[in-house]
């Protein structure tokens, strides 16, 4: 059973994903509406997605994988949030050798990202994949 924690980080991160998308969700009403036209299973109450929207529950996996796909998120990040980052001191065993042939510059952006906020780092994440996309 998820503790309060875990279902006010799952809040924040559903508000952060529903401001991302390119529909205005204006409230649980709205947020169950638009869900239900989406979802193949059993619809939600207003009561329900309100719950979602204030942290007092955190959606089915189910209905979870329909949100990821609607706001076009990460089906693990929006339930768990992003993965941990390992400890320096794991991942400088396995990249010495690998982080000689970085140059510098591109060492000091890595260590600036990894330095982020999750949700910060998740940001810059999305905005590279999206410069990809552009360019590929």
């Amino acid at each position: 059973m998820p503790t309060n924690n875990e279902k006010a980080a799952f809040s924040k991160r559903l508000e952060f994903a529903l401001r991302r998308s390119p529909e205005a969700v204006q409230g649980a009403t709205d947020l169950a509406l638009r869900f239900n036209l989406r979802h193949q299973g059993d619809a939600v109450s207003p009561q329900t997605a309100h719950k979602w929207l204030t942290g007092r529950a955190i959606p089915t996996n189910d209905k979870l994988a329909t949100i990821a796909k609607w706001l076009n998120v990460d089906q693990h990040w929006l339930h768990y949030g992003p993965p941990p980052s390992k400890p320096a001191s794991e991942a400088k065993e396995g990249s010495t050798k690998d982080a000689k042939r970085l140059p510098p510059e591109l060492i000091n952006l890595a260590m600036k990202i990894q330095e982020l906020p999750p949700h910060r780092r998740y940001l810059v994440e999305e905005l590279v994949e999206q410069l990809q996309q552009d360019v590929g």
